[in-house]
């Protein structure tokens, strides 16, 4: 036996002692445990009110509509970071960003390199830990130690070469690298080096599902762990001339609003969906979602695979392409407002008894690496995946202890959000602004849109809320921002003035533009993003 272990070093004891159970019935079948598989799902800025069931009159998302009646629908299910790769951190640690140090998406510029945004703003952000820490044990290599076979397909985004995804627990790596957004498009030739050509005009989204079918289909006898990230729908947003026309439609059917855009604090944001393009990107990748579950069901698959599906921050509705809203949500991706962290959130756990159909407990991503061990029926990892908790029992209905939840975001985001700190006790959240120092609280409950700060209202609250959120912080040894020097008040409100004014106009120009019938931005439509911020 130690001779057959040691030539098959993935093959462990006490899966080598159930092969001999079931090859001679030796009376101990009662033993071995039907095999459970996990596919996650993880879509890029993909905004918590792009989805038909969650009452788009824009989007059209039958396929993720469909998972969402067979799932818990978390209704308070955040990212951990209202931008990418400290999100995706958290999914893979279990951590919260300021514990594992990922706290901006990699490659931002920080300290003295922010000024050449020409933003003229009053901080420099922190450095930040650039990729994903290797003494972390990641939830792919808590699933490979126990047997798992792994896969990667898609954005990654957690640090260049070194530390891809087959440097932390990934066996299979299809199209994940340095890269946060699609090099070459939505349409091949894709220009990734993880990821070979498929012929011209073939969509991203759709081979990204097929790969991994074609995995889980070579896998299907054994349990495996086949994490889709799509790169939809990042910018540049592109698609296809038929959809853009059905959308463009749609969009005229609706009512084209009279106004597009109104102001957050520095840039315009988006307060519709119409926007033709970026609804054919979200069903393009709906349709790809919907290839990967109905291939489950014919391999067979459907009854012994866990389905989770979320994404890693809010819409875009400033900056980078202005694609969505995500009202009745404050602000989007980038924001300190539920709008750039508040996502969809579902789970399917086939041989949950008992599942509950939604529930309002706020819960974050970083719950998701406790709660798949859980469910395969691994043994939890407290010492690794800290901040999050196994939602298992909240998922069968039992009742949870009221936590907190913190988000620590000490940069300046391309879409506008502020540097700020975030915790959510219950129905309540604070935020701490670092320019001035101040505190913002919101009910949440009465209060979803975050339009009455009620601070002064409630200032004993308010202290306990802020001391606690800065103990944790500092705790972690989070890193913080500090005063530039060389701050210009003068020039920033003139920078802030052209958003409000030259920006603001330009884009409910290109609105508009987008929509006209006879719109066509290139030959072959593949490269049909509408603008760059």
């Amino acid at each position: 036996m130690a001779r057959y272990i040691s030539d098959f070093g993935l093959v462990t004891m006490r899966k080598f002692i159930g092969i001999l159970c079931a090859l001679f019935f030796v009376g101990c079948e009662q033993d071995v445990k039907p095999t459970k598989n996990v596919l996650f799902i993880l879509v890029d800025d993909f905004g918590y009110n792009d989805l038909s069931f969650r009452g788009s009159k824009f989007y059209e998302t039958p396929n993720i509509d469909a998972l969402a009646k067979e799932s818990t629908i978390f209704n308070e299910g955040y990212a951990n970071s209202r931008v990418c790769s400290p999100s995706r951190a958290s999914i893979m640690t279990g951590k919260f960003t300021a514990r594992h140090g990922i706290t901006d998406w990699i490659g931002a510029p920080t300290g003295a390199e922010w000024r050449k945004r020409n933003r003229f703003n009053q901080l420099l952000p922190p450095e930040y830990v650039r990729q994903l820490p290797s003494e972390d044990i990641t939830l792919a290599e808590a699933l490979k130690e126990q047997g798992y076979t792994t896969f990667f397909a898609g954005k990654w985004h957690l640090g260049g070469e070194g530390s891809w995804p087959d440097d932390h627990g990934f066996e299979y790596n299809v199209g994940g690298w340095d890269s946060g957004s699609p090099k070459g498009g939505f349409f091949a030739p894709y220009n990734n080096p993880k990821l070979k050509n498929g012929q011209p005009g073939e969509n991203l989204s759709m081979r990204l599902a097929k790969e991994t079918v074609a995995f889980m289909k070579d896998q299907k006898e054994q349990p495996f762990f086949a994490f889709l990230s799509f790169y939809a729908v990042h910018a540049p947003i592109q698609t296809t001339q038929e959809k853009w026309n059905k959308y463009r439609n749609k969009a005229a059917a609706n009512g084209l609003a009279a106004s597009g855009y109104g102001m957050e604090a520095v840039l315009p944001i988006r307060q519709v969906q119409d926007n033709p393009i970026y609804g054919g990107l979200v069903e393009s990748m709906d349709d790809a979602v919907g290839h990967v579950l109905r291939s489950l069901e014919e391999l067979g698959l459907d009854k012994n695979t866990m389905v989770v599906f979320t994404s890693d921050n809010g819409g875009v509705a400033s900056g980078d392409n202005y694609a969505t809203s995500n009202l009745p949500l404050r602000g989007g991706k980038g924001y300190q407002f539920e709008g750039g962290i508040k996502e969809p959130y579902l789970i399917k756990i086939p041989w949950l008894d008992n599942q509950v159909v939604e529930t309002n407990v706020p819960v974050t991503a970083a719950d998701l690496y406790p709660t798949i061990l859980d469910a395969v029926e691994v043994e939890l990892m407290p010492s690794q995946h800290q901040d999050g908790m196994s939602l298992l029992p909240l998922m069968g209905g039992l009742p949870t202890k009221e936590r907190s939840l913190i988000w620590h975001y000490p940069h300046y985001g391309n879409q506008g959000g502020q540097p700020s700190s975030i915790i959510r006790k219950g129905k309540w959240k604070l935020i701490h602004y670092y320019e001035d120092g101040r505190n913002e609280l919101y009910d949440l409950e009465r209060d979803i849109s975050e339009k009455n700060n009620i601070s002064e209202e409630n200032l004993e609250l308010t202290k306990v809320l802020y001391e606690e959120l800065m103990d944790f912080l500092n705790g972690v040894d989070a890193k913080f921002p500090e005063k530039d020097p060389l701050y210009d008040a003068a020039k920033e409100r003139v920078y802030l003035e052209r958003m409000a004014t030259e920006k603001r106009k330009a884009l409910e120009q290109q609105r508009l533009e987008i929509l006209e019938p006879n719109f066509q931005p290139n030959e072959d439509w593949w490269g049909s993003q509408t603008t760059k911020d």
